[in-house]
């Protein structure tokens, strides 16, 4: 088989992508299966109970042919809560700030990651890194854990490590930090002038923290930072990634992108050479929240390889990256079993930390 070649077949491990519906229809199952796709993230259109989601997860890993899939969730709690009915309903991030513990929080962690490892979950994209510098950035405010460097670092490395003794993976986002931007990038690119120096001594803090604290995972901004990189937004910058995130940590983080259906993206770098750039700027996963998109998406990479357009080695790579990581995060593969769910899924247990936070936060208000 020849490098390109090798390329197309392992070129869906650099995949994690959405579907529709509470089961696995007939043809994304055959995509996913065909394509040899690396992951799928779950949304609450996919969820109606845990005993249905978990059924869900059960037929996506029927399908893998060698290592499990990424089952991945945005579950950072408030807003940001995918699984509702039967789950703990978990306070945003600016309430666990609130409470200033980080033993509170490392037990809130070990909830998160026991109710979603129960149902198959393996990935989390969670906890929010951001620092909420910006007062006017209704986007991230209630999913921050502060506004200071060092009480959002207390904040995530507890939250890291609770998931991590849970066996579920956290990620780290949104690299560099998108705490001082004032608009979203669902809809248009952010653009931020923070300069470097400041970005060092601040924003990239936490995710250093938590990657020292053994977060493996990374997800990237769509945030265009000129003092870093003039021409591309961090997902797609090459300056950003391989300088700022890769070369200052020795332990080699799995790199996610943000979404890349949205309009950040693809108003401005388009469908179809998005994830090239994406891949070259050294992102080892690519996220498309529908499945029609990431279709487009890996068809366009793959013409990219025929054309010579995007170096197979960039694929080998990041699947072997990928893949080496699974092996050691998700093996050996235990599927999750239905007679667990009660036991570990919105327990009484659970509520009465969420109870102790809660008093926590009101004493915290008291003293100001």
């Amino acid at each position: 088989m020849s490098t390109i070649e090798d390329a197309k077949n392992q070129l869906g491990e650099l995949f994690i992508i959405g579907f529709n519906g509470f089961e696995l229809s007939d043809d994304t199952s055959a995509f996913i299966s065909q394509a040899k796709i690396g992951g799928v993230i779950l949304f609450a259109a996919n969820y109606d109970n845990p005993a249905q989601v978990t059924e869900l997860i059960r037929q996506v890993q029927e399908g893998r042919s060698g290592l499990p899939l990424w089952i991945a969730v945005d579950h950072e709690g408030g807003k940001v809560q995918r699984f509702r009915k039967g789950f703990t309903q978990i306070p945003s991030a600016e309430t666990i700030g609130k409470a200033n513990s980080p033993k509170l929080t490392f037990q809130i962690s070990e909830i998160m990651a026991t109710e979603l490892r129960a149902v198959g979950v393996n990935l989390n994209f969670c906890p929010v890194a951001d620092i909420w510098t910006n007062p006017k950035n209704a986007v991230l405010n209630t999913r921050t854990y502060g506004q200071t460097e060092d009480q959002v670092s207390k904040m995530v490395t507890a939250m890291v490590r609770g998931h991590v003794i849970q066996k579920v993976q956290p990620c780290i986002k949104h690299f560099p930090g998108h705490g001082d931007t004032f608009v979203d990038s669902h809809f248009v690119l952010p653009k931020v002038n923070t300069p470097i120096d400041v970005l060092q001594n601040r924003e990239l803090k936490p995710f250093y923290k938590a990657l020292r604290s053994h977060c493996s995972c990374v997800m990237t901004a769509h945030i265009l930072n000129p003092t870093i990189d003039p021409d591309f937004p961090a997902t797609l910058s090459k300056k950003t990634i391989q300088n700022l995130l890769k070369q200052q940590n020795r332990a080699s983080p799995i790199i996610i992108s943000d979404d890349l259906e949205m309009k950040a993206i693809t108003d401005n770098y388009g469908l179809a050479d998005a994830p090239r750039l994406a891949l070259e700027a050294g992102c080892d996963i690519l996220i498309y929240k529908t499945e029609a998109t990431a279709r487009k998406a890996y068809d366009a990479l793959l013409k990219s390889l025929e054309d010579n357009k995007l170096d197979p080695g960039i694929v080998l790579e990041a699947a072997k990256h990928v893949r080496t990581f699974k092996q050691s995060a998700l093996m050996p593969y235990e599927p999750p079993a239905m007679t667990e769910l009660s036991t570990k899924i919105g327990i009484e247990e659970y509520k009465k930390i969420i109870e102790q936070l809660e008093s926590e936060v009101r004493k915290q208000m008291a003293k100001i």
